[in-house]
């Protein structure tokens, strides 16, 4: 199996980009936020601080005072003190800083985490109202990737990275400012190696994007990859694939790994790349300090002050040449973010959708066509022309060949998609002017394979309905057939039913589904092909359950046995998309088309002198 990668998306202004950022997720967080970039500010200050004092302290611990000196002419420190005021200045300080550092660190672990949750919140949102046709087209590996890749991403970026570069930033800036009191001149011969780290950072950082977006989309990949072959294990040791498997995979994160490591190393060699920068300049900053300490002009306490300093910058510098990679992967995953967020759903309310009111319900399709790719050259459309209705009571079932149509014609009743042509109806108006809630609070689906969440039986029963109490619950059980297996398991209702169900058989699941419509209670009744995966005994107990369900409801029914359809009100034979075929079991019977064929191919009770010679149609058994 092999998993397309998503195009790339178009890049967004920065600007606009960063706006949005702080629009959507930090401005949630504005207290945490400012708090942090303000504990920031205070540390890097404070360090800077510790730094210009070296030289005072120096000048002082090592000179003979006798006096009362002068720090900075704020202080004044006696001269039989300074022994004790200097450290214990730079001890109240560090302390300070210390504090400071700890309170942004947690702060930035709330911020940062907070946003995560956000965007996880927004990206579910969006995937699980998101259009059928996206849904379909769209591999859920690429959903679980930015849940997981690109949220973490974008919290390092614009949480920790942006909090960590203010505060490099600003170290950098004040320790420059106290360098130049030290000594001006020499402050600008270390001014100039500027230029080149910052051509240093841009070159690497154009290499951390690039590796950035590439891992990003292996990472899409390897996620697909990884659901495909849990979803599909069971066809994967049947076929003996999984040395075939195990390569392909294998390939998707050898491809992950290459683009992964250029990323560090691009973030591995910028630091170094601005330690020789920094090292040149301490060597220049050497020279000259030891040309004007031999004129006199620099003392032993401003020159360890300003190489401590020059040395804080080297490092704040580096920081912020690796704080500037993350930012840079940061925005890429947020371009993909927005991108993804900002697909629209296609499926919503019309801005005055009225509500569909409780009650019988008459539903129908008039001259509907659709097509599952529109615009498409080439594309066939999945129904033409098709025209059907049902009324409160009545069942009608469609049958024919697979791939003719038929649940397509039950996606479109609840608006999973929207009718090409022609138009789909709800007691006599268009479902597009109805509130999407309202219209499917009036419909219950029975699917053949009936999905079921890895929570408790009852929990299962009552999804459709918020708020049911235990007792509708039991009853919507016995009556779906249900009440007598989950009250012999152990935990009966409470039992939880593992993922999709796996902790128990098809018809129990089967019966756990019809109880759900049972409680639903929903006028409208759409069953695909709802038993055609049960065994006899358990077909029919889930028949009998349908039956009831179907009692006063209008029910459209999806079935490959003609025997389950034989009573019903009318019958739909869809082939191609078209309805080639409309009337009761016995009136199809006897025009001898392709229901007399299919009937007579499943050995129903048709007499066989009113019937054409048989001929093998392709795919003429499925549903």
């Amino acid at each position: 199996m092999t998993v397309p990668a998503p195009s790339p998306q178009a890049r967004e202004p920065l600007r606009p980009l960063l706006a949005r950022i702080w629009r959507e997720y930090l401005s949630h967080h504005k207290p945490a936020f400012f708090f942090s970039m303000l504990l920031a500010a205070v540390s890097g200050g404070l360090t800077a601080l510790l730094l210009k004092f070296l030289e005072p302290a120096i000048d002082l611990l090592f000179g003979a005072h006798k006096g009362p000196v002068s720090i900075w002419g704020v202080v004044t420190v006696p001269g039989n003190m300074v022994l004790i005021a200097v450290p214990l200045f730079i001890i109240v300080i560090s302390v300070i800083r210390s504090l400071a550092m700890a309170g942004q660190s947690a702060l930035v672990n709330r911020l940062g985490h907070g946003v995560v949750g956000d965007i996880q919140k927004q990206l579910f949102s969006g995937m699980i109202r998101a259009d059928l046709s996206r849904l379909r087209s769209q591999h859920s590996g690429t959903f679980v990737s930015s849940v997981l890749f690109d949220a973490n991403l974008v919290r390092e970026a614009f949480t920790t990275g942006i909090v960590n570069y203010t505060q490099n930033i600003l170290m950098l800036v004040g320790v420059i400012v106290a360098m130049g009191f030290i000594d001006l001149p020499l402050t600008l011969i270390v001014l100039l190696g500027v230029p080149v780290v910052s051509w240093i950072i841009r070159r690497f950082g154009k290499k951390s994007r690039k590796a950035a977006h590439g891992a990003m989309i292996e990472t899409e990949a390897l996620s697909s990859a990884l659901m495909e072959n849990l979803d599909g294990v069971r066809v994967v040791k049947i076929e003996n694939r999984e040395e075939a498997e195990e390569a392909n995979v294998g390939a998707v994160i050898d491809r992950r790994q290459r683009h992964v490591i250029k990323g560090a190393d691009s973030r591995a060699f910028s630091g170094p790349a601005s330690d020789i920068v920094a090292y040149s300049v301490v060597a220049a900053v050497m020279a000259y300090a030891g040309w004007s300490a031999s004129q006199g002009q620099m003392t032993v306490g401003a020159f360890a002050s300003f190489i401590g300093m020059l040395l804080m910058a080297g490092q704040s510098l580096r920081q912020v040449t690796n704080l500037s990679t993350v930012l840079s992967e940061g925005l890429t995953a947020a371009r993909r973010l927005f991108a993804a967020l900002d697909i629209e759903p296609e499926i919503r309310n019309a801005a005055d959708a009225a509500v569909l009111e409780p009650g019988p319900v008459t539903a129908a399709l008039e001259h509907v066509s659709f097509s599952y790719r529109t615009g498409e050259a080439g594309a066939a459309p999945a129904l033409t022309d098709v025209s059907l209705h049902v009324a409160p009571g009545e069942t009608i079932a469609l049958v024919g060949p697979s791939g003719g149509g038929k649940s397509t014609i039950l996606s479109l009743l609840p608006r999973f998609y929207d009718v090409t042509e022609g138009r789909v109806t709800v007691n006599g108006r268009d479902i597009r002017e109805l509130s999407l809630s309202s219209l499917r609070d009036q419909i219950a689906l029975v699917t053949q394979e009936p999905f079921l969440f890895d929570d408790t039986i009852a929990a299962n029963i009552a999804y459709g309905r918020r708020g049911a109490t235990a007792e509708q619950i039991v009853e919507a059980a016995r009556a779906a057939a249900a009440h007598d297996f989950i009250a012999a398991l152990p935990d009966g209702y409470a039992t939880r039913v593992g993922e999709a169900g796996a902790r128990l058989s098809g018809g129990q699941r089967q019966r756990i589904a019809i109880a759900r419509a049972f409680l639903k209670d929903a006028p409208i009744l759409l069953l695909d092909e709802a038993t055609s995966a049960l065994d006899t005994e358990s077909e029919a107990l889930v028949q009998a359950a349908l039956d009831r369900l179907m009692a006063g409801r209008a029910t459209l029914m999806i079935a490959h046995r003609l025997s389950t359809v034989k009573n019903a009100d009318r019958i739909y034979v869809i082939e191609a998309g078209r309805v080639v075929e409309e009337g009761t079991h016995d009136s199809l019977v006897a025009q001898g088309g392709l229901y007399s064929r299919l009937a007579r191919q499943q050995s129903l009770d048709v007499d066989p002198a009113a019937l054409p010679p048989l001929v093998a149609l392709p795919d003429e058994t499925g549903a």
